[in-house]
């Protein structure tokens, strides 16, 4: 005699029990199961999509896109220790100097299938020690930060972030020496010297530097004291001006301004970026002074709108995509170099290579007079 049908309630049982524990979501068996591959080559191919066919990989990211699967990152957290995700700490968001090194960053991340977890300190250290804090609990694959300057207790973090084989990464900085982490960057003060040299050359005698007003911004406090130094070393006494806090062509505006009421114009301005560079030549348009005959202005970053502006603007350029791109193709080395030393990696890898020269260099344009060699050419 056959069985009787079960009744319905113990029919969807199973089906039921299933739902619960996925919460209604795809699963990874289910994308196998729909592009007709195995569970670990769906894995594979979202960790390591370098690593698959690229036939395999468009039936593994049809499949995805088919049964709207969003991997579990909890599950792939408990199997390898590390989630697939990079942690960056940046001082601003809202600044464009910062959103190219992101955008580079995340250009060279995205080809191993690793995303960014991004934060802005606000140039605050107190801030930025919360925030070391927080995406550790993340157990990030990287911890990218910017410049060199950490409270003692995200030194902390960073060190101990280290010995457990997380890459800890310093990008838009250098260490005078020997660095206790990878950077990728350059010395400030090199670079306010830099500055002060291609105005020397020029042949200027009065020269005032207008530092940023947020004293946070230790790397553009560095540029001045290097400018600073290295006139001292010529002879020169540098008048240094504080700019105030806003938005900065606003402020560039309004520190030539404070200058021109004080009728204490000097020969040339050497700005500490190139926005507040960029007001100072609105300004000087306005109040009708002649650039570079009657006022010289340099500004620092090379930013698209120091090209534009009045004949072009002399800076001195900073590749800020190509240390966001080098920093995350060092995170890459690093992972795959610590996977080769942990015997996880399924292709032997070389050790990590020294950090790549990060090197500013000068764009001289209209803002600021020819160097006197140049000048008394016939």
């Amino acid at each position: 005699m056959a069985n009787p049908e079960k009744p319905p309630a113990l029919r969807s049982q199973g089906t039921d029990e299933k739902r619960r524990k996925t919460h209604g979501r795809a699963t990874l068996a289910d994308v196998a199961r729909h592009a007709g591959v195995t569970a670990m080559t769906v894995s594979r191919t979202l960790r390591e999509p370098l690593r698959v066919s690229a036939k395999t990989a468009e039936k593994v990211q049809s499949a995805i896109k088919q049964l709207g699967y969003a991997p579990n990152k909890s599950a792939g957290l408990l199997a390898s220790g590390r989630s697939r995700i990079v942690a960056a700490l940046v001082p601003n968001i809202a600044n464009s100097i910062f959103a190219e090194t992101i955008q580079g960053l995340s250009d060279a991340l995205q080809a191993d299938g690793l995303e960014l977890l991004l934060a802005a300190t606000g140039y605050s250290m107190a801030r930025e020690e919360d925030q070391i804090r927080a995406v550790l609990g993340w157990a990030p694959s990287a911890l990218v930060v910017t410049g060199r300057h950490h409270s003692d207790a995200s030194v902390l973090m960073m060190r101990q972030a280290k010995a457990q084989g997380v890459p800890v990464i310093e990008m838009w900085d250098q260490t005078p020496g020997r660095a206790e982490f990878i950077q990728i960057g350059f010395n400030h003060g090199k670079a306010g010297r830099s500055m002060f040299e291609h105005l020397s050359q020029c042949g200027y005698q009065r020269i005032v530097f207008v530092e940023s007003g947020v004293v946070g911004d230790l790397r553009a406090h560095e540029r001045r004291h290097g400018f600073v130094a290295a006139g001292a070393k010529a002879g020169k006494q540098i008048r240094v001006v504080k700019a105030p806090q806003g938005e900065p062509m606003a402020v560039g505006r309004k520190v030539l301004q404070g200058l021109i009421d004080a009728r204490a114009l000097p020969e040339v301005l050497a700005f500490s970026n190139d926005y507040f560079a960029a007001g100072a030549c609105l300004q000087a348009l306005e109040q009708g002074i002649a650039i570079p005959e009657q006022l010289g202005i340099m500004g620092f970053g090379d930013m698209p709108i120091a090209g534009q502006i009045m004949g072009g603007l002399s800076t001195l350029a900073v590749p800020r995509y190509g240390i966001g791109l080098s920093t995350g193709q060092r995170v890459l080395a690093e992972i795959a170099h610590i996977r080769n030393a942990n015997g996880l990696a399924t292709e032997r890898t070389e050790p990590s290579a020294a950090s790549p020269v990060v090197t500013p260099h000068l764009v001289a344009r209209q803002s600021t007079r020819p160097p006197v060699s140049e000048a008394a050419r016939p």
